[in-house]
């Protein structure tokens, strides 16, 4: 079998839980691989997709067929692969999709070393890391995969199964590889991470006992927590984590999703109707927590009482971070069966409660202009030399805002991974501006 290289072109869709998997996958291949900067120029192609909601979905399949129209020609044919969440919901397209040489559902990552080997007619190393793809400043630590909750919209539970948590010392032994390689910020995700352990025999695996390993990691400058359901937010958990100190960040990222007790009810959320209670609990624990969530508008039966009731939660509670989502209805969904809203009508709504955020989140930054705060340097920005993008500690990658950051003329040279002490300048209604002083 052929040892040489081979040339890899990935796409990876969707969520930071299907970028590790991606990863993983690389990581299949250790250094025996090389990245391509084109389908045209790989000896294969990885696509990774999303098929949580429709248009994901619809961008996954219009992916795989670009690709498979500009390798369809070459000789020979680089090796088209697809994985992710829509194989695990749709099946394996064979018929639709025949181009494609390789289907890998997310019940079948572990089958895809023996799988490419034999594709590529290659022999693939054992190799148990991943291939860290989110660039020098931050890497996704992913602690569980699928979840037990019966959210009446989500296709979750039934495109990644059940909440299934990874072994405690395998999380670490990860997190301590990621780190080695220079990362400073670890971001932990999992659909429900505050889950973690609840599904284990050892009932001393949990949240906090992951959360106390990480700590004493060395080379970690920041570690934050993503997706954190209400329910776990207990005043025992949130003590904890208000003791914890550096570098744990007081960023809470709490999906909420709504509001109005009818709708949360409606939606099976599984948590106590009222959100106030849990964004108060944090409060009364960690005073200077930054707050994120996630909220979706145009739910089957909101009324206009329904939505008013929102707004004024979201301008009462003053969410640092929030990202606002037309619902779509989906199928194989009890929310999907409902009768639903006008498309025009949940668009508006997201409109609407966006423009109540953005003032609210200019406010909040506008407060900071002339502080000094860390930056962490992420990639250079194309607009001019010497300008790059960065965030500080309560922005996450990915979902919220950015910090543009650049140094003095006869400053230092600024490089991705940095972290810098940078005065804020100016800001935007989701990002700032600022200069190494």
């Amino acid at each position: 079998m052929n040892m040489t290289k081979t040339r890899i072109y990935t796409i990876s869709l969707g969520c930071p839980k299907n970028r590790v998997d991606t990863e993983r996958m690389l990581g299949a291949f250790g250094d025996n691989m090389v990245a391509a900067p084109t389908a045209e120029e790989s000896d294969l192609v990885l696509i990774n997709t999303c098929g949580f909601i429709g248009p994901a979905t619809e961008e996954s399949v219009e992916t795989i067929l670009e690709a498979a129209d500009a390798i369809k020609d070459l000789t020979p044919r680089p090796v088209l692969a697809v994985a992710g969440c829509l194989v695990s919901r749709y099946g394996k397209l064979t018929e639709q999709m025949p181009e494609v040489d390789l289907w890998l559902s997310t019940h079948e990552l572990d089958q895809w070393p023996a799988l490419a080997a034999k594709a590529l007619s290659k022999e693939l190393p054992v190799v148990q890391q991943r291939a860290i793809s989110t660039g020098p400043a931050y890497a996704y630590l992913k602690i569980s995969e699928g979840c037990s909750h019966s959210c009446r919209f989500c296709t979750i539970p039934s495109i990644r199964g059940p909440h299934v948590s990874r072994k405690l010392d395998g999380l670490v032994e990860e997190a301590r590889y990621i780190l080695d390689q220079g990362v400073p910020e670890l971001v932990v995700v999992g659909q429900d991470t505050t889950a973690y352990g609840s599904d284990l025999d050892d009932k001393e695996t949990n949240l906090r006992a992951l959360i106390e390993k990480l700590l004493p990691l060395k080379g970690m400058e920041w570690l934050r927590l993503m997706y954190l359901y209400p329910a776990g937010l207990t005043d025992s958990m949130l003590s904890f984590l208000a003791q914890a100190g550096k570098p744990l960040l007081p960023y809470f990222d709490i999906p909420i999703q709504h509001a109005h007790p009818d709708v949360l009810s409606s939606m099976g959320r599984p948590f106590a109707r009222d959100p106030r209670k849990v964004i108060d609990r944090v409060r009364k624990h960690i005073p200077d927590a930054v707050l994120r969530t996630s909220i979706i508008v145009g739910y089957p039966g909101e009324t206009k009482e329904h939505f008013n009731t929102l707004v004024d939660f979201v301008k009462e509670t003053r969410f640092q971070n929030l990202g606002v989502f037309a619902y779509q209805p989906e199928d194989g969904t009890p929310a999907g069966e409902m009768e639903q809203l006008p498309e025009e009508l949940r668009e508006e709504r997201r409109e609407r409660l966006m423009k109540v955020q953005s003032e609210i989140s200019r406010e909040i930054l506008e407060e900071k202009v002339g502080e000094t705060i860390q930056v962490l340097v992420e990639e250079p920005n194309d607009e001019w030399p010497g300008l790059f993008n960065g965030r500080v500690w309560f922005q996450a990658p990915e979902v919220d805002g950015i910090t543009y950051v650049s140094a003095p003329e006869d400053g230092m040279e600024l490089k991705p991974g940095m972290m810098v002490e940078a005065e804020i300048d100016n800001v935007t209604d989701y990002d700032l501006v600022t200069l190494v002083k």
